[in-house]
């Protein structure tokens, strides 16, 4: 029996979350499905051009984990675009780092700050006090806030589930203040 997969430890989530050819609709496309875990070694590994030694360290996994999941990003990209497939992004067994992202309304810059530094004062990009938290990491609707921490196949007792399902996992990441517990049902005066 093998044991289960780690979780990798994922810096930000993506803005965009879906690809697909131009012109071809929807209904006639393929999907192939790539998983955020695996977004974040891509970034990691070719866009900040890490050495795979660093990255894996950062994703706190081990070196030939994140070799494994490179390969695995790699070949199913040449395929969407190779293939002339869809490619979807989403699922994957990683947990949140302790960040939030907030974008500038003004500029549309992009920037993270710790949890528990408080609430900017301003864009670092154009001083403008006009910005909010990241559309993806408010509520539950899209999936990552703050308070969920792990992505759907971090938490062994709701592996595979969508959030929509089963709503979100009651762990966090280290370092996250707990979640507040559910407010137990009111009782009807027919009792």
């Amino acid at each position: 029996m093998s044991r289960p997969p780690q979780c990798r430890w994922v810096s930000q989530l993506p803005a965009v979350t879906y690809f697909k050819p131009r012109g071809i609709p929807l209904a006639a496309l393929d999907e192939v499905r790539l998983a955020v875990d695996e977004l974040e070694a891509l970034r990691l590994a070719d866009l900040e051009g890490m050495y795979q030694e660093k990255a894996a360290e950062q994703m706190k996994i081990s070196r030939s984990t994140f070799g494994r999941i490179v390969d695995s990003a790699h070949r199913k990209v040449a395929e969407a675009l190779v293939k002339g497939k869809a490619l979807r992004i989403e699922g994957g067994e990683y947990a949140m780092n302790n960040m939030r992202t907030f974008v500038c309304a003004d500029c549309e810059n992009r920037w993270q700050v710790p949890f528990g530094t408080g609430r900017p004062g301003e864009c670092p990009a154009c001083g403008s006090r006009n910005f909010q938290r990241s559309p993806e990491e408010r509520g539950w609707g899209r999936g990552m806030g703050r308070r969920q921490g792990r992505g759907p196949g971090c938490d062994r007792g709701r592996r595979g589930a969508r959030w929509g399902q089963q709503g979100p996992p009651t762990q966090v990441a280290p370092g996250s203040p707990a979640p507040a517990a559910a407010p137990a049902p009111a009782k009807s005066a027919e009792e």
